[in-house]
Formats: structure tokens, sequence, C-alpha cells
């Protein structure tokens, strides 16, 4: 699904971005980009690395038949040495109704059997998805119909054994209520079934009322407050922020924006909550994305930083990586290097 949003998304976020700091009169820019800087500065502890809940994002290919048992092998010695516990696998899409149609994953199974026999200790998660409304024309999560054909749907997968459930909807609007019904409703059922629910979460308001301003300049709801990110975090067992597309045209704003928004983040999510803070394992070069500006490494450095200054011993916390199929050598290393060795 993701694929689909992000080609809208590589170029109006980027627009979103500025036309919402313009509006923000009362902020300089100028200002704004001095604070991000100022939130790249500083030590980062040798006790802010990996717990060993890290997290990586796996596409379609693993679940439709295109993948094989020597590619389970070379999965397993990839993540060899590293602290991913947590692998979240594309089932869907879901379809704009949350159904799911039966085709899709085909060798689900077959992959969450391999993994369990080959890589103990890790967890695999169905990652579902879908574009949703009123942005465009998909899922209606404030619709308890759809909401009932999506908890459907994830019971559904746990039938393969997953241990878990990841939903990836975009892009839901700061306060929606529908969505945190959706998480109440699939929290009960995860937690009956005795698996993990977790979900893709956008950043939170640099600026507080941001998102108001992204929704009133140009309809798109880019970011969450605080508050709702926190809402959403009492209503499951793990989150995932999607800490890139952020417009940030250098490395050292891109880690000051990932070292402010993890700030925020461990900041309002429960102790016994997962935070996972996103790390781009894919190159695009656009108006949202910078590819030499939003870097894993300087993705990991701005974790530290924000760790480092807000809750250093936290448990629960650990990197995501997006994507697999997209992943080079030196994103490995860079995500080896600066978060799993310890000097």
């Amino acid at each position: 699904m993701r694929g689909k949003w992000r080609a809208w998304s590589w170029w109006m976020r980027g627009v979103v971005v500025g036309l919402a700091l313009v509006a923000v009169v009362s902020v300089p820019v100028a200002g704004i980009l001095t604070a991000l800087l100022v939130y790249n500065v500083g030590e980062q502890s040798e006790q802010a690395r990996s717990r060993g809940k890290d997290a990586f994002w796996l596409g379609h290919a693993w679940v439709d038949g295109r993948r094989t048992d020597a590619d389970i092998d070379g999965l397993a010695k990839l993540l060899a040495g590293t602290g991913i516990r947590d692998l979240y696998v594309h089932t869907g899409p879901l379809e704009h109704d949350g159904s799911l149609r039966d085709d899709l994953a085909p060798r689900a199974r077959w992959f969450v059997d391999a993994v369990h026999t080959k890589l103990p200790g890790i967890r695999v998660q169905s990652w579902l998805g879908d574009i949703v409304q009123p942005e465009f024309d998909g899922l209606d999560v404030e619709s308890a119909a759809s909401r009932e054909w999506v908890v459907t749907s994830a019971r559904r997968v746990l039938d393969y054994g997953f241990d878990g459930v990841h939903y990836d909807l975009e892009p839901i609007r700061s306060g929606s209520p529908g969505y945190l019904a959706l998480l109440e409703q699939t929290r009960v059922m995860t937690a009956a079934a005795g698996v993990t629910l977790s979900v893709s979460a956008p950043v939170i308001d640099p600026l507080p009322g941001l998102h108001a301003v992204g929704i009133a300049v140009a309809d798109h709801g880019k970011w969450w407050s605080q508050a709702y990110f926190a809402e959403v975090a009492r209503r499951v067992d793990q989150v995932a922020v999607m800490s890139y597309d952020t417009a940030m045209p250098t490395r050292a704003l891109y880690s000051g924006y990932v070292a402010q928004q993890t700030e925020l983040a461990l900041e309002v999510t429960p102790a016994e909550v997962d935070l996972l803070m996103g790390a781009p394992a894919f190159w695009a070069d656009d108006p949202g994305h910078h590819g030499a500006a939003e870097t894993v490494a300087a993705a990991v450095r701005g974790i530290r930083l924000g760790q480092t200054r807000t809750d250093v011993g936290r448990a629960n916390f650990g990197v995501a990586l997006y994507v697999d199929f997209a992943a080079t050598p030196q994103d490995w290393a860079d995500y080896r290097q600066g978060w799993c060795v310890t000097a």
C-alpha cells in the first residue's frame, strides 16, 4: 500500500511542509531551521543503543511466491547480530471496504513457519494497509461497517500463524475517533489471541497545531498532535514512527528533526509500549524526501540524541528500518555501526 501512497506523497508532502511553515507567520522559517540544528547538537550516550527490539518492514514478495528457502537463509544472515525482533511483512493491501482478498498471500504460512524455524525469537507481523478517506477514495475508518471488516481481516491473517497485526493506514488525520475505535476493537481480538498489535504512525507536530495548518492550507493530514499520538500509543502494543519524508534538505536538519520527533514521542508513549523510530533504508529525491539528507546514519544520530536527552534508560525502544527491497549494504552498515555496536 505504501508504494501507492508515496507516489502522491513524495511530491505533495514537501509542498505541504513548505506552505505550512510559511503559513505559521509567528515563527520565522529561519528560526525553525535554527531550532532543528540545535536539536542536532550534543553527545550521544552509549546507553542509546539497540535493546534488541528493532523492526524491519518487508515487501509483499515474501508471501506471494517470489521468495524461496534460499531467501530465508539470506534473511537470517542479514539479521544476524542485529537488534531486529519484529518483521512487518506486507500481506495486504486491504480493499477499500476493509476486507482482504484470499489470493494475496498464498505463501504467508510458509513464510511464518520458515522464520520461526530458521530465525527463532523473531516475531512475524502481518502488515495490513490502505489509503484512507477523506483525502483519497479509500478506506473509511469512521464507518463502523468498515472497521468490522478490517478487524475480520486481521483475525483472518492470524490463522496463517502471524505473531501480530501491523496497521499502516494513511493518512489518518489527527483526532480521528474512528481510528481509535478500530484500534480498541482490534486490541480486544489480538489480546485474546496473545499476539501483538502495532501501527505505523506519522510524525508529531514539530510546532504546536501544525497538523491543523496542513489541513487548512493543503487539505493534507501529514502530522498528528502529540496528544493524539498519545491516544494511539495507549491503544496498541507497539508504535513505529514514520520519521522520514520530512523535506529536510541537509543531514544536519534531518537529524535534528528526528531528534525532536524522538523526544516528542518518548514524552507521551507509555513505558510498557514499544516505541520504534523509523529509519529510511530507501532512496528518493523529490521535494518531500532528499535522499542525500535522509539517510539511515542521519536518522540513527537523531534517534540517539533524542533518547539521550529524554529517556536514555527506556527498555521498550528501538529503530524500524524501511524497507527490505530498497535497503543497501551502506544502510545496513550504518544501522549496525550506529545503533547495534557498543563501544
